[in-house]
């Protein structure tokens, strides 16, 4: 690889072997070199292929005045983030979590704090990104040296969330806040709370997660059988009715309107939780 550009002394962009532009990272790797130099192996630690070029002018952006340590504990995160959900992310996440944690590091030096007013809901509908936040928290404080809030593992959380649903922050909170209401409904139509432990539960915020995503991206649902629907209806009228409610909280909150079908697995839904 052949330097292109010097980003500060530990991070350069390159060409690789293909051409492609690539950052690379690695102690001292920038010091007393020029464009054009070839990089020496034994001086890379990490090498970062983004998709677009628009991402990466964004990416060497927000490196030039990062401190080597943070970009290093967020790759790291990521690293496990991947490993322990076992899916892809989208590879903006170097430059949002990145950028987050930076970000949140300087806030908690200058003692400014944030509360996370979703992280509640988080913790509930989001348990393996949750615990990864936690993760995150204990890492940053052992590599950095900087112990933050509790809260904050809730939005490490989320901006993981978002690399696996490749969607906008807002899409994001858009979804979790109708999973929350729609849970809320369910608890106030039944008039009791929801074991969020159990197995139905979690497969009960697993169908609102996918529904919520289809929602908030305006992805169509379709399905063919009608007589599914009216089957349900007459066979759990009082699930029925509740998923009737959700229906209308998501038309009027979101205008989107759902299918008679998906009402229907609804109900089915909530009939398992055993309300």
């Amino acid at each position: 690889m052949k330097i292109d550009k010097i980003i500060n002394n530990n991070i350069v962009s390159a060409l690789d072997i293909d051409g492609k532009e690539v950052i690379v990272i690695g102690k001292g790797i920038g010091f007393g070199t020029k464009p054009g130099k070839a990089i020496a192996e034994d001086k890379v630690s990490k090498v970062y292929h983004l998709d677009n070029q628009n991402s990466m002018d964004k990416f060497k952006e927000l490196l030039v005045n990062l401190p080597l340590e943070h970009l290093q504990v967020s790759t790291e995160i990521i690293n496990y983030a991947k490993s322990v959900l076992n899916r892809s992310l989208n590879q903006n996440i170097y430059i949002t979590l990145t950028d987050h944690i930076n970000f949140a590091i300087h806030r908690f030096k200058k003692n400014i704090e944030f509360s996370n007013p979703l992280i509640h809901e988080i913790k509930t509908f989001y348990k393996e990104e949750y615990l990864i936040g936690e993760y995150a928290i204990a890492l940053i404080e052992r590599k950095v040296g900087v112990k933050l809030p509790v809260d904050e593992a809730g939005s490490i959380a989320l901006h993981i969330v978002n690399a696996e649903l490749n969607s906008a922050m807002r899409d994001t909170i858009g979804i979790t806040n109708l999973i929350g209401g729609a849970v809320k409904l369910v608890k106030e139509h039944f008039s009791r709370e929801l074991n969020e432990a159990s197995l139905n539960y979690q497969q009960f915020i697993s169908h609102l997660r996918f529904l919520s995503q289809r929602i908030v991206t305006k992805d169509p649902i379709n399905y063919l059988d009608e007589r599914f629907s009216h089957a349900i209806a007459q066979m759990y009228p009082a699930e029925y009715e509740c998923s009737l409610k959700v229906r209308n909280y998501i038309f009027e909150t979101f205008h989107y309107q759902l299918a008679d079908e998906e009402i229907a697995c609804l109900a089915i839904h909530i009939k398992r939780l055993g309300v």
